[in-house]
């Protein structure tokens, strides 16, 4: 059919009229926040390259997770920034650890938050690197048993969901295979299954502190000019007992998240990072952009390419403008 016996302007002239023929929705329930949670008390610090995120102390995160509550937002991914590093990043699964601690404390107030614990080492590790390190280089197999420790620590804690994002190969066997054997065959694993190099997360390790030392981390992270080879991880994943496959970052991969989409049945998780918050900050502040037409354009074209969560710093904001 063609002009002039069709118009598609007829569904575009109200809104009302667009809303009932919008073809993708973002909604509260899509969403995960990620919070930053360090060692000591009293801390709601603002991080200088990711204005309107902070790192919270275990008690003042309680304060933000209800407002998060009240606003229907009840998915948080916790990162931990402990006090103590050592070269075995033994502090990611101290029973009193930072992550620990505050999964308690939240879960003691607010049964009803979905938690999310990031299950890595890079912020516990004094060189900074995602596993342990063997003649200068990260042990695969090594680190296998320390990630699997995290993750059975935080399940202990009463965390939901595990995520681990070390890339680390087999890791979500050995995870799922721990978490049975303690006890805990209900925590599920969101495995950053296809996760690049990329160097969209500089404000992350700034405000993580968890930058490496030394090297980078191209041996373990995926290289951001393959796209086969991310089916394959995800396939690796879900055969090795991941529950959720996410993509990280979102907006340069949308073509990996919508390949995925087209090949797995699993749920696929996309993680808008730091430095795709901080350049929506940064051009809205300078007035090149509209920050809330933009963070929601970024965010439905996710939503479109196939992710049915998306993991954002801008969590909170959108809850608050879904309830306008």
């Amino acid at each position: 059919m063609m002009y002039p016996e069709y118009r598609p302007r007829r569904l575009r002239l109200r809104e009302e009229v667009r809303a009932l023929v919008r073809e993708t929705q973002l909604s509260v329930n899509d969403l995960i926040y990620p919070l930053f949670i360090r060692d000591g008390k009293g801390v709601r610090e603002e991080i200088a390259s990711m204005p309107g995120v902070y790192r919270f102390t275990v008690d003042t995160v309680i304060a933000e997770i209800k407002a998060c509550l009240e606003l229907g937002l009840k998915a948080f991914l916790l990162f931990g920034i402990p006090f103590q590093k050592d070269e075995v990043g033994s502090s990611a699964f101290a029973k009193e650890g930072v992550v620990q601690r505050a999964i308690k404390a939240i879960k003691d107030k607010f049964p009803e938050a979905v938690i999310i614990t990031d299950v890595c080492l890079c912020e516990y590790t004094s060189h900074g690197h995602c596993g342990i390190i063997k003649g200068g280089e990260v042990d695969n197999d090594l680190t296998l048993e320390q990630l699997a420790k995290v993750a059975v620590s935080h399940a202990k804690a009463g965390a939901d969901w595990v995520a681990p994002s070390d890339m680390m190969d087999g890791r979500v066997a050995r995870i799922r295979e721990a978490l049975d054997e303690a006890g805990f065959p209900n925590v599920a694993i969101m495995s950053y299954a296809v996760k690049y190099c990329s160097a969209f997360y500089g404000p992350f390790r700034e405000a993580a502190e968890s930058a490496p030392k030394f090297g980078d981390r191209k041996s373990y992270q995926m290289d951001p000019a393959n796209s086969r080879e991310a089916l394959r991880e995800a396939l690796m994943d879900v055969e090795e007992g991941a529950d959720i496959i996410m993509v990280k970052p979102a907006m340069p991969y949308l073509d990996i998240i919508k390949m995925l989409r087209d090949n797995l049945h699993h749920p696929i998780a996309a993680y808008q990072v730091s430095g795709e918050y901080a350049m929506i900050k940064s051009a809205s502040k300078l007035g090149y952009l509209e920050e809330e037409r933009v963070l929601w354009e970024s965010l439905i074209s996710i939503k479109r390419a196939g992710a049915d969560l998306i993991i954002t710093y801008f969590a909170k904001r959108v809850a608050e403008l879904l309830t306008k």
